[in-house]
């Protein structure tokens, strides 16, 4: 099991960025969720098995057709989020 903290920066707002990583995170069948923040950002906390976690980090680099993805910073946690699903959260 791998939790990742991520904050991704570049032209990722406005752009589909959050619906795009739910689609792809539902897909991949990791948890978690995704928001904008008032710098600019989106941030998310993905978790669940290792391998998947790691492609969705790579598709975060890439992020929807729109965006132009600078740079990805990621931390990892030592507890997962409770939750069923990966969701879309406010703006932090």
């Amino acid at each position: 099991m791998a939790v990742l903290h991520l904050i991704i920066y570049g032209k990722v707002q406005g752009v589909y960025y959050r619906d795009s990583a739910v689609a792809t995170a539902r897909e991949l069948g990791v948890k978690g969720w995704v928001r904008n923040r008032n710098d600019g950002t989106v941030e998310a906390v993905v978790c669940g098995e290792v391998d998947a976690v790691q492609a969705f980090v790579v598709w975060a680099h890439r992020g929807s057709p729109a965006s132009r993805v600078e740079r990805v910073e990621q931390q990892e946690l030592a507890d997962a989020p409770e939750l069923l699903t990966f969701e879309r959260r406010s703006t932090a």
